[in-house]
């Protein structure tokens, strides 16, 4: 079984809805095996030239643009790794499940 690492460097923020994570990649460099377990929104900081490994085989290309937002739903593992020749950063939101049990209490 594969040893999963954190989903960012560091977590900027968190409360019962959302936690907020900071990822920064040097050229060449691999984020560690993780998961998500939680829906999440991607924010780039910078053009994102990256390729995604995936725990099944599968490898993906991303290209991304600093200002757009990017959804993911949960997955199975995966690295990630720059590709470029600048460091990558972004900024991840995962959205927790009580942020809709909430939403649903309240509507």
């Amino acid at each position: 079984m594969r040893v999963l690492g954190p989903i960012g460097d560091k977590i900027l923020f968190e409360n019962e809805f959302v936690r907020v994570w900071s990822v920064a990649l040097d050229p060449g460099a691999r984020q560690p095996w993780h998961q998500h377990l939680l829906p999440y929104l991607i924010v780039p900081l910078t053009q994102g030239e990256n390729e995604m490994t995936f725990d099944d085989g599968r490898v993906r290309q991303t290209h991304e643009k600093p200002g757009e937002v990017i959804w993911r739903e949960p997955g199975i593992p995966h690295e990630l790794l720059n590709c470029s020749d600048w460091q990558y950063r972004n900024v991840l939101v995962e959205i927790k499940a009580g942020a809709r049990a909430e939403q649903a209490a309240a509507g």
